[in-house]
């Protein structure tokens, strides 16, 4: 299996190899849900095709944050020990990604502090766009012109 996404872009061919060692490919149907909210994060994506919805879940109601498709990334909770997962995720359509085990990156992370480094650095920037998006939904839900 090769690891060809936008999040990998520029990674030396020896950290792809041992990336694409640990990545399964995995579907999901439409308006599957793939995440949920409050439960332990065990699983980094990175999207191939499709699109899913990072939702904010509540009783009383549901609101999408941001949409995510392919080369993006969502799951990056399981790259932290012990960090549950803050947002709701649901495949928007027929969704396919690659699946990694946070636990094997984790540990990945830890032989190849390189990598490491790389990848915490490249989910970083995911995480800075979800607070803005976040940011962002939230305006617009109390009237604030953005």
């Amino acid at each position: 299996m090769t690891v060809h996404h936008r999040f990998t872009d520029g990674l030396a061919e020896e950290h792809l190899t041992q990336l694409a060692a640990l990545a399964s490919e995995i579907t999901f149907r439409e308006n599957e849900i793939i995440l949920v909210d409050g439960q332990r994060s065990t699983s980094f994506y990175l999207l191939t095709a499709g699109s899913v919805a990072v939702e904010l879940q509540t009783p009383h109601f549901s609101a999408c944050i941001q949409a995510l498709g392919p080369g993006d990334i969502f799951g990056w909770s399981a790259l932290l020990e012990h960090q549950d997962t803050l947002f709701r995720v649901r495949a928007r359509e027929h969704t396919r990604a690659l699946r990694f085990s946070g636990a094997d990156l984790q540990q990945l992370c830890k032989r190849e502090p390189s990598l490491g480094a790389e990848l915490l650095r490249r989910t970083l920037q995911a995480v800075a766009g979800r607070v803005k998006a976040t940011e962002i939904r939230f305006a617009e839900m109390c009237g604030v012109k953005v």
